[in-house]
């Protein structure tokens, strides 16, 4: 028993400060995920250890002090989504908001056929644009007939690679455009979205590849880091929705936010998990909603699940120029940019290098 807890917390350990190693490989990424189970787990190790055996010579202190800087060192990744954190996003003050709607993001698994359900949970939340992530042709083909009944502009690319992306929308679209930003098979949305009266904001939609075996992340990075470029040159306050395929407590999704200048309404609220929704006790926040201090937060829930291996999420904000400079602005310092450029460069270069893959299988 001791030596399992000794290999058990030796292991959590490495897992903790791996992530810390600036690199997009697949083994080191992928645990960016489970800081909340490794702090979990290395607590519980911990304290069995210490109650069952105790410390009875200098190399186990050494060992056990090390476990608790691994547990503070996950601690102060996923303490910020927690309720007693500060909160980053305000809350809106207005009674009657005059320009609120909502958005309802959800990654509908393309092998799920459950569309029936999917398409209850749209009609009965009733949200004014809905974002697809993962559609594919038979999904398209079932949504097409209630939901262009109902949403009057869309956009839309169902594929067979679990890439897939479709948008529709009860509020005017103008310029919409599907982009390929980093790798030919893997589209991204850009619309200009009209707000009764007249206001505009940007609106980019994104589902990156996520860090999975022999797969590492440089496109992931790359393309999130383009939309936040694009975001933050952008005339228009912008929004980012969409499956990122990232934890939102990661360094990629902190130097997003820094380099857009946008807000995440998860921070001091809550974890907000969408991912993944057959396994309750693993879990973790991949569907986001970013925006700028242009807007203010009504509310954001996560949805009740639907036959997806994701719960969807609904966020309702208002657009109060008016009240920005009471919001926090994220800023990039300048070595975030020198880091942001580098890790576009490298993700555009691994881009090129799967999409010649790709138009020449020979090659591989």
């Amino acid at each position: 028993m001791k030596q399992t807890l000794l290999i058990a917390g030796s292991i959590l350990t490495l897992f903790s400060f791996l992530p810390l190693i600036n690199s997009p490989l697949w083994w080191i990424r992928v645990l960016d995920f489970p800081r909340v189970h490794v702090a979990l787990f290395l607590t519980i190790t911990t304290v069995l250890f210490l109650v069952c055996y105790g410390v009875s010579n200098t190399p186990e202190i050494v060992l056990v002090a090390l476990w608790g800087v691994a547990i503070l060192n996950e601690a102060r990744y996923i303490f910020p989504f927690t309720p007693l954190a500060s909160i980053e996003a305000l809350k809106s003050e207005e009674k009657q908001p005059r320009h609120s709607f909502n958005i309802m993001i959800a990654n509908v698994r393309m092998t799920n056929t459950k569309y029936q359900k999917f398409l209850d949970l749209v009609l009965a939340n009733d949200p004014d644009i809905v974002v697809i992530n993962e559609p594919n042709a038979a999904w398209h083909d079932y949504m097409q007939k209630d939901l262009e009944t109902k949403y009057a502009y869309s956009i839309k690319k169902p594929l067979e690679n679990t890439y897939g992306m479709m948008l529709y929308s009860k509020l005017k679209l103008h310029d919409s455009e599907v982009r390929y930003l980093v790798e030919d098979s893997i589209p991204s949305f850009y619309t200009v979205v009209e707000l009764p009266g007249g206001p505009k904001f940007d609106f980019f939609t994104v589902h990156p590849q996520p860090p999975r075996l022999m797969k590492n992340t440089e496109t992931r990075e790359a393309e999130l880091l383009i939309v936040a470029k694009q975001a933050k040159a952008t005339s228009y306050p912008s929004i980012v929705a969409g499956d990122l395929n990232d934890v939102a407590w990661s360094g990629t999704t902190k130097l997003f936010k820094n380099i857009s200048g946008m807000l995440d309404p998860r921070v001091g609220r809550g974890f907000y998990n969408t991912y993944n929704a057959f396994i309750p006790l693993f879990r973790y926040p991949l569907d986001h909603i970013f925006y700028d201090p242009t807007f203010r937060l009504i509310d954001l829930k996560r949805l009740s699940k639907f036959g997806s291996d994701h719960f969807p999420i609904l966020i309702t904000l208002n657009y109060e120029p008016q009240e920005e400079a009471e919001q926090e602005h994220p800023v990039a310092a300048p070595e975030e940019h020198e880091e942001a450029s580098e890790l576009i460069k490298e993700g555009l270069e691994k881009g090129e290098e799967l999409n010649q893959e790709k138009s020449d299988p020979d090659k591989t």
